[in-house]
């Protein structure tokens, strides 16, 4: 009987396959590295070499290791916690549905307390800046172990929970993609944890040190550096208000948990994307007051965007008939569900991802416009989406036939309105 639930073999790979997953296994923790080594340089430019990276003795801190283990230990604990509702994902292949709690938000409360406290007592944050790269080495080594862990345990795991994209049956390939769907220890979901609690706190947390630090060098911080941790705060306390949301993405419902999403959340969220504030604590920036205000602006452009979009497409896949969205037009599927073709999903096919990116645009812009280097999250985060919007395409394609067809001839242009 449980045959049919059992999860077919990966013939689609995905970055080029097991070649690919092998580059991307060293290709990742070389970018993050790079991307720190020539923020720490005078120039920061991305055309000079970086300075050499500093051996591993120095580079290795069981102090900073463990530091890093008891903030993974703090937002675990707060996960376990019988705060918040209890919801469930997605019906799986074999009919079942895992129960989610959703107190992300109660967590950053917490958190936030903890941290306030901390710094009452004299604790210096802007430790986080003085040791970025052994913290770094530590969330490397950390999502590598985390990723064998889960490799490891995905090989006694049923076949009906393993992922549709990572069942290749090459070691390489699936070690990397997430063989594993839902890897769970008892009710513990560890790829739900890790989506949004310790890599995304550590985000907010790493550019509050950033601003401790640059106020221990000029003392005060600067409008730049407010502003890169207002517009990034907002951003994180979003995704944590947000948070049964994310039971509908990719990450949650095909893509299993393997290195791809492990050092992902763990060392490229909160190192990669905090690099605005790293670059600013050695690079200050003045910013007018006019320009400030523009770029505020282009920041709540980017952001009604991103949320209106969002919570237009999550009221219409909770209740179609709730007042806000009856009045959209759509179109039916065989599947017996609808697709929007009005409102922001009519504007274009993604509309949340240009509000992304937008955004994007605007937490670089502090940052000036003579250095390349606080821009990488612009470049990366366009072409993560793009590639990210074909995975979608491809599996709207797959699921809704000639229904996904009729929407794209009606709502030609994917993310970019005119353009692309």
């Amino acid at each position: 009987m449980m045959d049919r639930y059992k999860i077919p073999r990966t013939k689609e790979l995905e970055f080029g396959g097991p070649l690919g997953a092998m580059i991307l296994l060293f290709l990742m923790p070389t970018t993050v590295f790079y991307l720190l080594l020539t923020c720490r340089t005078e120039q920061a430019s991305v055309l000079n070499f970086p300075p050499p990276l500093p051996p591993l003795s120095t580079l290795w801190s069981p102090h900073t290791f463990l530091l890093l283990l008891a903030w993974v230990g703090l937002q675990a604990a707060l996960y376990m916690l019988p705060m918040g509702k209890v919801t469930e994902g997605i019906v799986l292949r074999d009919k079942s549905r895992l129960q989610y709690r959703i107190n992300a938000f109660h967590a950053m409360g917490v958190t936030a307390l903890v941290v306030g406290a901390g710094l009452a007592a004299g604790l210096r944050l802007s430790y986080i800046y003085d040791h970025f790269l052994q913290l770094a080495f530590s969330a490397l080594l950390l999502a590598f172990g985390l990723s064998f862990l889960l490799y490891f345990k995905s090989l006694f795991a049923p076949e009906t929970t393993l992922a549709p994209g990572g069942n290749s049956g090459n070691p390489i390939y699936d070690f990397f993609m997430g063989h594993e769907l839902n890897p769970r220890i008892g009710s513990f979901d560890l790829k739900y944890f890790c989506e949004l609690r310790p890599g995304l706190l550590g985000w907010a947390l790493v550019n509050m040190a950033m601003l401790m630090k640059e106020t221990e060098l000029r003392g005060s911080p600067s409008l730049a550096m407010l502003l890169v941790n207002a517009f990034q705060l907002l951003y994180v306390v979003d995704a944590l208000w947000n948070e049964e949301a994310i039971l509908t993405t990719m990450d949650i419902v095909h893509d299993g948990f393997g290195f791809m999403l492990a050092f992902g959340d763990l060392a490229w969220v909160p190192f990669t994307y905090s690099l605005q504030a790293y670059f600013l604590v050695n690079h200050p920036q003045k910013l007018s007051l006019p320009m400030a205000v523009g770029i505020l602006l282009l920041n709540g452009l980017g952001y009604c965007i991103f949320r209106s979009a969002n919570s237009q497409k999550n009221t219409f896949r909770r209740n179609p008939n709730d007042p806000r969205v009856t009045g959209l037009k759509t179109i039916p599927t065989a599947t017996g569900r609808r697709l929007l073709v009005s409102g922001w999903w009519g504007f274009v096919r993604h509309p949340n991802y240009l509000g992304d990116l937008i955004m994007a645009l605007a937490w670089s812009l502090p940052c000036g416009l003579t250095h390349v280097l606080p821009y990488f999250y612009v470049f990366y985060f366009t072409v993560l989406l793009i590639h990210r919007e074909a995975r979608d395409e491809h599996q709207c394609l797959r699921k809704y036939g000639l229904a996904w067809q009729e929407y794209c001839r009606r709502v030609p242009y994917r993310i970019f309105p005119y353009l692309y």
